[in-house]
């Protein structure tokens, strides 16, 4: 069956109340730091199941699925290197941050370097966050365009707005503490679909478990490694090595996800918490790129024809009357979740870093809870135009924007951060924000010459680690050689 918008709009306001709810439950007691770090006392394991569904984001759950046309299994590779990044994270970065007793991360950076150094560090942040996070938001504020508004002659620009300020409403109190606890519903329900899907589809095709896996593992669609053409995109290293150096600057360097790792007990919570959402991740996307064979098996067994854009592959199927309704539910709950998983925790994240690090404000500033709620609202009207601007933007697959945006955004934080961890040397400080600009546009002009230069190589996602790489030489061009070697920051006790 096809869904009636308004039992589309009943669902929605259901789920909503339902986190309403939750943050009411999450704010009784507040305490002044609880927006930040919900006090420090968050069971890692809540924390490791929420995270799957933040990382995930509802650019996950339509672009891997739609992606398997184009790309076969090709993912599942830096998904591999997703695994290790998230070693890296855990046995490098989190003993640091928490040696430190950090609240925002790139405070990091102003104990290393300087002032300069620390204000680059968090500008990039902000950009990164704020672009990615709105391209994540536009997935769900599409879906439900085509699905529920567009029915009832309602603009897309009041679907964007209905959809921010939902958000808002649930997060502007409580902050980390809130979202850590509506993360993991927004998670089991997000499981909870992708794993409806696959049955509905599979029982509609009567294919049984053992045929289930058959017809997966014999699609053309599913072949996972690629080591015989350097040039593509699909590449093997390409991939792989993409994978770890994206987890390390979109998990590791992203005050978005340490945030939540940072609300942990102590160092060890913090480290069991990464080690689990990190394996999760390879079964998780291993679900969604079946789903997406099925998807494909589906559509050619039924005749039907593929859309333009491969984004819209599983919300056609799930939403169009091919499957029964029971399933269509599940999906309008699997996609709100992912989106709000993922866009709650940036709001709350850009508020931190904005209010702590552009700002400067403290936890025993009279002042903070004031500006925090005027940053809050700001960004959530910054959510609204970048949303509104970016819809025209493309047909390409929309997390392959995502990785897009973060090679050239992300890059100048693993350069920073690595200079700093990896070697003991002073830099001009000043001169650190022109370093950082200069690298992203240095990454794409490569990338454009690359055809050309180099024997009609592409670069892929593996632009993160150049762009990371003409920032830490730009770093040792301005090393001050007279000035005294840096200590190593302090280990944490476990």
């Amino acid at each position: 069956m096809s869904f009636s918008p308004y039992l589309i709009l009943l669902i929605i306001a259901a789920y909503f109340a339902l986190l309403v709810g939750i943050s009411w439950l999450t704010t009784r007691r507040l305490q002044p730091d609880s927006f930040y770090l919900g006090n420090r006392r968050n069971p890692w394991y809540i924390i490791a199941i929420g995270m799957i569904g933040s990382s995930i984001s509802g650019v996950t759950f339509i672009s891997v699925p739609g992606m398997v046309g184009a790309g076969q299994f090709a993912y599942v590779q830096m998904v591999l290197g997703f695994v290790v990044g998230y070693v890296v994270v855990s046995q490098v970065l989190l003993p640091l941050y928490y040696g430190l007793g950090l609240t925002s991360i790139y405070t990091y950076l102003e104990r290393r370097f300087g002032k300069s150094a620390y204000k680059t560090g968090a500008s990039f942040f902000l950009l990164s966050r704020l672009l990615g996070s709105t391209i994540r938001l536009l997935v769900v504020s599409v879906v439900l365009q085509t699905i529920v508004f567009d029915k009832l002659g309602i603009p897309f620009f009041v679907n964007v707005m209905i959809t921010v300020a939902l958000i808002f409403v649930y997060t502007n109190k409580g902050g980390i503490k809130t979202i850590i606890w509506t993360d993991l519903l927004q998670t089991v329900s997000l499981l909870a679909t992708l794993a409806l899907s696959i049955y509905s589809i599979a029982n509609y095709m009567g294919l049984s478990w053992h045929g289930l896996w058959q017809t997966v593992r014999e699609s053309d669609l599913s072949r996972v490694f690629f080591f015989d053409n350097p040039a593509d995109k699909r590449y093997f290293w390409k991939q792989f090595l993409a994978g770890i150096f994206t987890t390390i600057t979109m998990t590791g360097l992203d005050q978005d996800l340490m945030q939540k790792n940072l609300s942990c007990k102590n160092l060890r919570e913090a480290q069991r918490n990464v080690h689990s959402y990190g394996l999760a991740f390879l079964p998780v996307n291993l679900l969604f790129l079946s789903l997406g064979v099925l998807l494909y098996a589906f559509m050619g067994q039924s005749g039907i024809a593929l859309p333009a854009n491969p984004d819209n592959i599983f919300p056609m199927i799930a939403t169009g009357g091919y499957l029964p309704a029971i399933a269509g539910i599940f999906f309008i709950i699997g996609i709100i979740s992912a989106a709000y998983s993922s866009a709650d925790s940036a709001l709350a994240a850009l508020t931190t870093s904005f209010t702590i690090d552009i700002l400067g404000l403290k936890n025993d500033d009279k002042k903070l809870t004031r500006k925090r709620k005027i940053v809050h609202l700001g960004f959530s009207l910054a959510f609204v135009a970048l949303i509104l601007l970016i819809n025209a933007w493309g047909n390409q697959s929309l997390i392959n924007t995502v990785y897009n945006v973060a090679s050239y955004t992300y890059g100048p934080l693993l350069g920073l951060f690595a200079f700093g961890l990896f070697t003991k040397r002073q830099v001009k400080d000043r001169w650190i924000p022109l370093v950082a600009l200069l690298s992203p546009l240095l990454s794409w002009v490569l990338k454009e010459a690359s055809p050309h230069l180099l024997n009609g190589y592409q670069f892929g996602f593996e632009l993160l680690i150049v762009n990371g790489l003409f920032t830490f030489a730009g770093l040792w061009l301005l090393r001050n050689p007279t000035a005294p070697l840096c200590p190593q920051p302090p280990r944490p006790q476990k």
